[in-house]
């Protein structure tokens, strides 16, 4: 009995907490782009705010940069920005 009644508790908080992900959308939280200098050249990055600094991402980038890289370069602008190290 008490693995049903567990196991019911799971799925309801599963279910609510797949709801509340679908109602957030990242373009409420979206910064004007910003452009990093590196040594490859120009990345333009989609900054979200401070709590979301996992969102950041490149939108353009070097051809001789790859998207992780780009994205990484993003992600440390992103923390800069928000002020964590």
């Amino acid at each position: 009995m008490w693995k049903k009644a567990t196991a019911a508790k799971l799925t309801l908080v599963l279910g609510i907490a797949a709801g509340l992900a679908g109602c957030i959308d990242p373009r409420d939280y979206e910064s004007v782009p910003v452009e990093v200098s590196t040594r490859d050249g120009i990345v333009t990055c989609q900054l979200y705010t401070r709590e979301r600094v996992i969102w950041d991402r490149s939108i353009d980038r070097p051809r001789s940069m790859s998207v992780q890289a780009a994205d990484e370069v993003c992600i440390e602008e992103g923390k800069r920005h928000a002020g964590i190290s």
